[in-house]
């Protein structure tokens, strides 16, 4: 206890403000002074001082961070030594990090990624309330790069260089590779499917995205009475979950950051963008580490045990190609599916009044070389619409179809470099050369007979625009799923890698990009490109034990 005594003018009750103490309590403590605002001067007043309540400071911040992924300078990756050093963030790089970083946990190894573009967004472009179909598609289009305008052999060629590369802006169709298609391959299906089950899974690949749908229920009826038997709906990379115990599934479309972010939670690891991998050097064998040039044309040499190459199908052959890696099939074999798509008219009245969403999938089979794919309704911009976006009550609705074909390997068909023609960091442009066999020809027009066929099996009719029907073959390159340039194989002459990506008589240089596919099949690529990079992750874990 602790005692005061009163000064002239003191009563208790200003005793008790100017001492912060609580006026009961202080009356209960000293009972001879009755009337709390009597005057008290001279007298003893008993109290109990309270304990003081600290003024927290403000917290500062741990780390440097300004973005919305942590980042690592150049100059500081330049001083470290690293065991796995990825280069490319689109589907394959960041792959192959979440899998090293989900199995190593923190064992101190050291990981690094670069990436030649910038931050663009941080998520699917569709997840983002702004974006609706018409807006994802401008957006793309005026960001990306038009590589196919100096290409006559591949006009449709194009190029995103951003974190996440194109898998911000992809379909999210992902079907796997059919089994008759893997025969060639230096692995069989067998091989690669607890791969395809372990994408499967941290891509959210389902068939749940049209349950329910009444537009694709009642078409799926139509279609498998009419000769289609084996029509299905199309597995989607998309989280479906709801919200649950606080945790949020906002990131409903797959993009590769969200691997970024799952390997982030596993381990720390260095990423640097706007990092432009020019050169990778080599000795004896062996890569010994890659010149990273920036913005601004500064140099930078970052050292790695391993090197990882995950830049596309045209700038990974690009690298290897520039940097004298040897190789006879490097930027060879150059493959991109067969296109043929159809807009047609569907009468409405038909269907009740919610449509849902279209998205129909027929697969390879062993007679048919092709797939095909039904989305809509009125195309893309009710596949994906944000919830607040209204939609129209139409006669009629557009519909696309949608019709990819096998085409064969072909060692004609390659990328070369043009020294004449440099880029800003020094590095020559590529030339493409490209044209279909005969044999791509036929399937083609196979691929054209089961397009009107399934047309007449809906009973629509064919768009027309500009007096023009609405049926075509795409120009190549305008479906994007170009691969091969670095294929996998076991004969060093006709194939850049073995089966687990290393390049041919380099030890610790890999390729895990959509470059690798040998035989180009006619599903989408990326589940397949996503499947064989983790299948690679696992083998450098094995040979870095």
């Amino acid at each position: 206890m602790d005692s005061y005594i009163a000064q002239t003018g003191d009563t208790l009750r200003s005793i008790a403000y100017s001492l912060r103490l609580d006026i009961h309590k202080l009356l209960s403590l000293n009972p001879h002074i009755q009337n709390p605002d009597t005057y008290i001067a001279g007298q003893k007043v008993i109290f109990k001082r309270m304990i003081p309540i600290p003024i927290a400071a403000p917290q500062p911040p741990e780390t440097d961070l300004k973005q919305w992924i942590p980042l690592t300078s150049l100059e500081q990756m330049s001083q470290t030594e690293y065991d796995v050093l990825i280069i490319g963030a689109g589907a394959g790089g960041p792959a192959v990090l979440w899998r090293l970083c989900e199995q190593w946990g923190l064992n101190g190894k050291r990981i690094g990624i670069v990436e030649r573009g910038d931050l663009l967004i941080p998520t699917h472009s569709m997840n983002i309330p702004t974006l609706n179909a018409s807006r994802k598609r401008d957006f793309y289009k005026n960001i990306s790069h038009p590589l196919g305008k100096s290409q006559p052999d591949y006009p449709g060629a194009s190029q995103v260089f951003a974190l996440g590369g194109k898998t911000l802006f992809w379909s999210t169709a992902s079907p796997r590779m059919h089994p008759v298609d893997m025969k060639e391959w230096p692995i069989s299906y067998e091989e690669l499917t607890p791969y395809y089950n372990t994408a499967e899974r941290v891509m959210n690949i389902s068939k749940g995205y049209t349950q329910d749908s009444t537009i694709t229920t009642v078409m799926l009826e139509i279609l498998r009475r009419s000769g289609f038997p084996e029509v299905t709906e199309l597995p989607t990379a998309i989280d479906l979950s709801a919200t649950k115990f606080g945790q949020v599934h906002s990131n409903a479309l797959f993009s590769s950051i969200a691997f970024l972010g799952s390997a982030l939670n596993q381990r720390p690891f260095d990423l640097a963008v706007n990092a432009r991998a020019v050169q990778i050097l080599s000795a004896n064998g062996s890569a010994t580490g890659v010149r990273v040039m920036s913005p601004d044309k500064k140099s930078y040499f970052i050292k790695a045990k391993t090197i990882v190459v995950s830049a596309s199908t045209w700038e990974t052959p690009r690298l290897l190609l520039y940097s004298g890696i040897p190789g006879k099939a490097i930027g060879h074999y150059l493959m991109n599916h067969s296109k043929i798509v159809a807009t047609v008219k569907i009468d409405r009245s038909y269907f009740p009044d919610v449509l849902g969403t279209l998205f129909i999938w027929k697969p390879r089979t062993v007679g048919d070389p092709y797939q095909m794919i039904i989305y809509g309704p009125d195309l893309e911009k009710y596949l994906w619409y944000p919830v607040f976006e209204n939609k129209q009550i139409l006669k009629e609705f557009d519909i696309g179809i949608e019709t990819l074909g096998v085409v064969e390997p072909q060692f004609e068909n390659y990328i070369s470099l043009t020294p004449n023609r440099l880029d800003t960091y020094g590095v020559p442009e590529i030339q493409i050369h490209f044209s279909y066999s005969e044999k791509d020809k036929t399937i083609i027009g196979q691929m054209l007979y089961a397009t009107n066929k399934m047309i007449s099996s809906l009973q629509a009719s064919i768009a027309v625009k500009n007096h023009q029907p609405e049926l075509s073959l795409f120009v190549p390159g305008e479906d994007y799923h170009e691969m091969g340039s670095c294929r996998m194989g076991n004969d060093p002459s006709t194939s850049a890698t073995n089966s687990y990506g290393r390049i041919h008589g380099m030890s610790n240089l890999y390729v895990a990009d959509n470059s690798v596919i040998p035989y180009s099949g006619a599903a989408n690529p990326t589940l397949t490109t996503v499947a064989l990079a983790i299948r690679t992750a696992d083998h450098i874990i094995h040979q870095l034990k």
